[in-house]
């Protein structure tokens, strides 16, 4: 069947039946990706003002070449690789009007062979196994999909430790944990190759974490991004969290909020910006009307430009409950602590999600007339 995204028409597999990414035995189209798709595209016009020499983008695992295609469309020179004979025959379909190149070739060796200025990672499930190819050839811009969001935030602790090499924790802000344990491995790995790695956008939505990160061939600016490495110490029992940088925890024996020995610590993870404010904003610009999730893409961006640099979010409904009390409009909680002298925003994790210099007894304080 065809289909259009963002003006561009692309032949796909029937997806009528609810063909997911998460076949890996099919040459696969998510309508429900449409979003990741529209930002990345976004990304990539304002990617194109900040860094106007890029001209060559990957779309390393291809499949039916949807987001290869919408690249080829605003001028990339674009190459889409995949694994499997059909899915290289559809993905060269759907170049052909555009220009570009398919082939049938694994990620990692492709990788390890040239550089791309752009490179797309989005496998099925952990990008890890790609990552280090992925650094080694990527010039300027890295772009990074991680659908195991279960190990990401700790709902299968070991499976997370042993792909991420860090201790993830399962948390009420677990989409944010999943991100910087994501950012976090990754700017290690480029660090090992003396690049550094600077997230200058990231969202989680739905099923999926993903980032954009900046690669500079420098090895004194990629010891710098291991200085927003840590650790984020968080008590189960009166949720106030705090966070260290550093490679080596000093992790609390008890809360010094409230006593409890149930404190537990997590990381490596990234501690910085997960994004740039005025980079994502230049994104939320290139959105455009004929994408299909425009509005949604939009309302993401724009909070994610806002967003404190805090490192967790807290969620309102999650503390009200703690405190015995019904929560509130989020605009009238945020307002309500910046009108008592705290930085705060929304977080764009969920609904009920926002950020907040405070801490947990200082937010009950402050907005304790709001109940």
């Amino acid at each position: 069947m065809e289909v259009t995204e963002g003006g561009v028409r692309v032949e796909v597999e029937d997806a009528r039946d609810g063909a997911s990414e998460g076949r890996a035995d099919a040459v696969f189209y998510n309508p429900e990706m449409e979003l990741n798709r529209d930002i990345t595209v976004a990304a990539l016009r304002a990617y194109a003002e900040r860094e106007p020499r890029v001209e060559t983008y990957l779309d390393a695992m291809a499949a039916s070449g949807v987001r290869g295609t919408r690249a080829a469309a605003e001028g990339y020179d674009v190459t889409c690789a995949d694994v499997d004979d059909d899915a290289v025959a559809l993905a060269a379909r759907n170049l052909d009007p555009y220009g570009g190149t398919a082939l049938q070739r694994d990620a990692n060796a492709l990788l390890h062979e040239g550089y791309f200025d752009v490179v797309d990672v989005d496998p099925y499930g952990s990008p890890m196994p790609f990552a280090d190819a992925a650094v080694a050839g990527t010039r300027n811009l890295l772009c990074v999909t991680a659908t195991d969001t279960a190990p990401l935030c700790g709902a299968h602790f070991e499976s997370g430790v042993r792909r991420y090499d860090t201790v993830p924790r399962n948390t009420e802000y677990h989409p944010e944990m999943g991100l910087r344990v994501l950012i976090g491995a990754l700017v290690r790995r480029a660090a090992a190759r003396d690049k550094a790695a600077v997230p200058v956008c990231s969202h989680v939505s739905r099923h999926y974490a993903r980032t954009y990160l900046e690669l500079d061939a420098n090895a004194t600016e990629a010891n710098a991004t291991l200085e927003s490495l840590g650790f984020v110490h968080h008590c189960q029992d009166c949720l106030e969290r705090d966070h260290e940088s550093g490679r080596i925890p000093d992790a609390p024996d008890a809360c010094q909020y409230c006593g409890s020995s149930r404190v537990v610590t997590a990381g490596p993870i990234w501690l910085g910006p997960v994004a740039d404010a005025a980079f994502a904003e230049r994104v939320e610009r290139e959105v455009t009307d004929d994408m299909g999730e425009a509005d949604r893409a939009r309302d993401l961006l724009a909070t994610v430009a806002r967003e404190l640099d805090t490192p967790t979010h807290y969620d309102q409904h999650r503390l009200c409950k703690l405190w015995g009390r019904p929560a509130v409009g989020m605009e009238e909680f945020v307002a309500t602590l910046r009108e008592a002298g705290f930085a705060a925003s929304r977080a764009h994790y969920s609904g009920t999600a926002f950020k907040s210099d405070a801490s947990v007894a200082e937010m009950r304080e402050a907005t304790a007339d709001l109940a």
